[in-house]
């Protein structure tokens, strides 16, 4: 027979409550939480071995003693255990038993309220329960005031505003992960510290957030600590403390100018990949994100969301160097600066204008970096396939800045090595003849049905990619938002069964 629900009317049993408790001060719950506990005849709550429990001690002023209390005491704290199914195996064992216990209750009729600091729901060890237990009785989940708000609130600084993106990371995250993830935000909390707290710290370090990271400890409760994060031993930190990583724009209103800002400036230049912000990298999120200026080609700075306080410099595409010379001006002045890049800023793009400069005087002690960025050939190579699977060449089609002859010899002795080609800037409103005259030089050492692939906007609103052989290619189906990629005499052209074509090049090469 099936197990009664909790809508079923065959029997009557008690009702359980996840309820949250806040992050410690008892003045801070809820009146629904003191409610519930003041009906619940079970008062649940989980502890370490040593048997006291945080949960406990907030609601205690509320737990009587007709109360029936059952203590689930967890039988590791740290993934060091004996058990065959290891840590996971030993608390997935004990989840059961302690369900188990609360059903018991629950099926004699009685209110069972499991109580949790923080918020049931929210990294909370209630919710174990809650997936064993709520399919099978009435159920109800009391929030609470969580650690984070908490934190915030102690700090006396915003989390977010505006359209900031809050992250919040269990400090458990392995240190790449950690980095990668506070490079990308706007602001951060970081949780679970104790033993993971030199890891974090790190990582707060190598996103470059580390001068901006408050710590918070047992925020609201006896023993409360706050600070600088940077200040902080490692020895003395618990597990019941935060990482904050603040709203960037309020606490740029309240810095106060720096006397010494002038050795800090430096300029980031920055690829934002062939689209949108999801071919941004975290890296590049969090350099775009913490720049004081935006330096940049209109087109690409309208990628980047606009953030209050930022400033932001457009310009023409045709001013590189002048744009290169204005961002290392504004970087000697103390300025952060960002100079803008559509894909990979190092492939025909920003990041030899910016160098040029740079080696010049007097930029020459100007801190330069670049990060890199999706590529224009690699993203078409990707939604077409694997063109690009073997040795290839990258030669750009425009002769503004390299004569014709050049750019006919450099195809000539590519097409000749058989590699395959991706070709940037193949045309434009004043540039309508190369496509044709790149399509008959290759000819000279291709086969007519060479694949051919017509890659336009990939990543944006007007994607397409159609794929043709050689001999087809149409000079009027190109302008500058298009990169052909052309194949090897060894790429392949496969029509799959599920209608989808792909094109790939082999890794491995026949030989001769």
């Amino acid at each position: 027979m099936d197990q009664p629900t909790a809508q079923s009317p065959e029997r009557s049993t008690g009702r359980l409550y996840g309820v949250g408790l806040g992050p410690g001060d008892p003045s801070l719950m809820t009146v629904r939480a003191v409610e519930v506990i003041a009906q619940a005849d079970v008062v649940a709550y989980h502890s370490a071995r040593h048997g006291r429990s945080i949960a406990r001690s907030i609601a205690v002023r509320h737990i009587r003693p007709d109360h029936i209390e059952e203590a689930l005491v967890y039988p590791v704290t740290t993934e060091t255990t004996d058990h065959p199914g290891g840590y996971r195996g030993a608390l997935d064992e004990f989840y059961e038993a302690a369900a188990a216990r609360l059903a018991a209750h629950l099926d004699a009729g009685r209110t069972v309220a499991v109580i949790s600091e923080g918020d049931p729901f929210f990294y909370g060890s209630y919710q174990h329960m809650h997936k064993r237990l709520a399919h099978r009785y009435p159920t109800e989940v009391v929030p609470g005031v969580t650690s984070i708000s908490a934190a915030a609130a102690r700090l006396g600084t915003p989390l977010t505003e505006a359209d900031e993106v809050l992250t919040v990371l269990p400090g458990t995250l392995s240190e790449e992960e950690l980095t990668a993830r506070l490079s990308a935000t706007d602001s951060a909390v970081v949780m679970k510290l104790g033993r993971t707290f030199p890891s974090v710290r790190r990582a707060l370090e190598r996103s470059g957030r580390l001068p901006e990271a408050r710590y918070v400890e047992r925020a609201t409760m006896a023993g409360e600590r706050t600070g600088a994060l940077s200040d902080v031993d490692a020895d003395s930190v618990p597990y019941f403390s935060v990482a904050v990583v603040p709203s960037r724009i309020a606490t740029a209103a309240e810095e106060e100018p720096d006397p010494a800002a002038a050795d800090s400036g430096e300029v980031v230049v920055v690829g934002t990949g062939p689209a949108g912000p999801r071919w941004l990298t975290p890296e590049s999120r969090g350099a775009l994100a913490a720049a004081d200026d935006l330096v940049g080609y209109t087109t690409y700075l309208d990628r980047v969301p606009v953030r209050p306080g930022q400033r932001r410099h457009p310009s023409d595409n045709k001013v590189e160097s002048e744009r290169a010379e204005f961002a290392l001006d504004l970087a000697r002045r103390g300025r952060r600066v960002a100079v803008v890049s559509g894909g990979d800023p190092g492939i025909f793009a920003m990041a030899t204008a910016v160098l040029e400069v740079a080696s010049e005087e007097p930029y020459r002690s100007v801190p330069v970096r670049v990060l890199p960025g999706v590529t224009a050939a690699n993203a078409a190579a990707a939604r077409a396939g694997a063109p690009l699977g073997h040795d290839y060449a990258v030669i750009s089609l425009s002769d503004r800045l390299k004569p014709w002859e050049v750019i006919a010899e450099r195809l000539r002795a590519a097409s000749s090595a058989d590699l395959a080609l991706a070709l940037y800037n193949p045309g434009s409103r004043s540039r309508t003849w190369q496509v044709a005259k790149t399509r008959d030089v290759l000819l000279e050492h291709r086969a007519p049905d060479t694949p051919v692939i017509l890659a336009r906007d990939i990543g944006g609103p007007e994607e397409s990619l159609r794929t043709v052989p050689l001999t087809d290619l149409d000079p009027l189906q190109v302008d500058m938002r298009t990169i052909l990629l052309v194949g090897s005499s060894q790429t392949q052209r496969v029509q799959r069964d599920d209608g989808t074509e792909v094109v790939w090049t082999p890794r491995r090469y026949p030989e001769r």
